[in-house]
């Protein structure tokens, strides 16, 4: 997830510094940010320990409990969550906010959520979640809360995908259209 930092801070240099291959041909204004985020899956969301709990640990608690690796677990699911808010609130405050979407299943579980079970059993498994996905109605982060609910204003994951592949086709259409009378 921090790809799509990384990705808006070299276009946004390169906009200032002028290079014209990233100035926009179709779409005007902050709108020339199309950022499409597709998840790879995390474990169910579950409330595992509360802070009365985690106050009482120690090294070894922190570094493994009940199955979970704390520590890690909190540092990468902030990162992630981080930069799902900078991500939507930036597209929010510019009026854009269609041309963000984040596409993550959060609710794995199991093998499924495991990244290194392979077998054909999983990855069908795997399969079977993504095409559900696709059906799903399109989410957005509540910057209050910080978790993920359903934008209202938008249709499915598989319609805003179609709705993204048009708008990233028109602007091919247009940069070679202008390339051409350049």
């Amino acid at each position: 997830h921090a790809q799509t930092l990384l990705a808006m801070t070299h276009v946004s240099k390169q906009i200032l510094m002028g290079n014209q291959d990233f100035l926009p041909i179709k779409h005007a204004g902050y709108g020339k940010f199309m950022i499409l985020s597709l998840g790879t899956g995390t474990a169910k969301i579950e409330e595992k320990f509360d802070a009365a709990e985690c106050g009482k640990w120690g090294l070894l608690g922190w570094l493994y409990k009940r199955g979970a690796t704390p520590i890690i677990d909190s540092f990468s699911e902030a990162s992630t969550d981080l930069v799902d808010i900078q991500a939507s609130v930036l597209f929010q405050v510019l009026g854009c906010n269609k041309s963000y979407l984040r596409i993550q299943h959060d609710e794995l579980t199991g093998e499924m959520a495991s990244v290194d079970v392979s077998t054909s059993k999983n990855l069908n498994g795997l399969i079977s979640v993504g095409k559900a996905l696709l059906k799903r109605q399109v989410c957005k982060v509540n910057v209050e809360t910080g978790k993920n609910e359903p934008d209202l204003e938008r249709g499915t994951n598989e319609q805003e995908l179609a709705r993204f592949a048009r708008m990233l086709s028109e602007e091919r259409k247009a940069r070679k259209e202008a390339y051409k009378l350049v």
